[in-house]
C-alpha cells in the first residue's frame, strides 16, 4: 500500500504550480493525511515522495517541518520522519477546539454554498456506507465537518480546522472496528444537517455537543478499553 500511496502523489504534481514551495508540498500531504492514505507510525521516504512530486528534497524537507508543527509528523533521531499517532491527550484537546469552532459555526445562518457542500458529503458517506467502504465514509466525515465549519465564513478557521481534521484523521485509525466507530455518525450527520436546514440553530448547536460527545468518548475507549 505504501508504494501505491506514493506513486499516487505523482498526479498531484500540477497543484504544484510553476512555484514549488514547501507550503504547497504541505497542503498535498495534509489532505492526502486527512484522506487517510498515510498511517500512524509510517516512515515517510524524502527519496520516494521528492520524486512523485518533482520537488527538491530541501523543499520537501521543509514541507515536513511544517507538519511537525501542525504534530502530523515526528522527526525521530537518525530514524528519519514518520506520520504521528495522536495520544489520548491530543484526542480530548482536538475535541474540546472542535466544540468551539463548529459550535460557533452551526449557530450561524447558512449559505446555500456551504450547505451544498455539507450535503454531498452527507450523500458520500451514505454511499460509501453501502459499499460497505469505511475508509470512504470516514473521508466524507472529514469533508463534512470541514464544510460545517466553513459556516464560521473565515478562511483563517477554515486553515485551522484542515490542521484539526488531519491530525483527527489519524486518531481513527486506532479503532480496531472502523464500522462500528463511523456508522453511527452516518446517521447522525443527516440529523445535523436537518436540524441545520430548518433554522434551528440552538437545537442544531445541542445535538453537535451530544454528537462530539459521542465521538470523543468512542475515541478514547479505543485507546484504553477501562476508560
Amino acid at each position: 500500500m505504501v508504494d501505491n500511496v506514493v506513486a499516487d502523489l505523482s498526479q498531484d504534481r500540477p497543484r504544484l504550480g510553476r512555484s514549488s514551495t514547501a507550503e504547497r508540498v504541505a497542503d498535498i500531504l495534509r489532505d492526502r493525511i486527512s484522506e487517510g492514505f498515510f498511517l500512524p507510525g509510517q516512515r515517510l521516504s524524502e527519496e520516494s515522495i521528492s520524486e512523485a512530486l518533482g520537488v527538491s528534497r530541501n523543499t520537501l524537507r521543509e514541507a515536513f517541518r511544517l507538519l511537525g508543527h501542525e504534530r502530523l509528523l515526528e522527526h525521530r533521531l537518525n530514524r528519519g520522519v514518520f506520520v504521528r499517532l495522536p495520544s489520548v491527550e491530543d484526542v480530548r484537546d482536538l475535541y474540546q477546539v472542535r466544540r468551539v469552532l463548529e459550535g460557533a459555526a452551526v449557530r450561524r445562518a447558512p449559505s446555500e454554498e456551504a450547505l451544498t457542500l455539507i450535503r454531498e458529503a452527507v450523500r458520500d458517506a451514505e454511499r460509501a456506507a453501502a459499499e460497505d467502504d469505511w475508509q470512504g465514509v470516514g473521508t466524507a466525515n472529514i469533508r463534512y465537518h470541514q464544510a460545517l465549519v466553513s459556516l464560521n465564513d473565515s478562511r483563517r478557521i477554515d486553515e485551522v480546522m484542515r490542521q484539526l481534521l488531519a491530525e483527527l484523521r489519524l486518531v481513527f485509525h486506532v479503532m480496531e472496528n472502523p464500522r462500528a466507530f463511523h456508522e453511527p455518525f452516518v446517521d447522525r450527520n443527516r440529523t445535523l444537517l436537518a436540524l441545520i436546514e430548518s433554522g434551528e440553530p440552538e437545537k442544531a448547536a445541542a445535538y453537535l455537543d451530544d454528537y462530539l460527545d459521542h465521538a470523543e468518548r468512542l475515541l478514547i475507549h479505543a485507546y484504553d478499553p477501562s476508560r
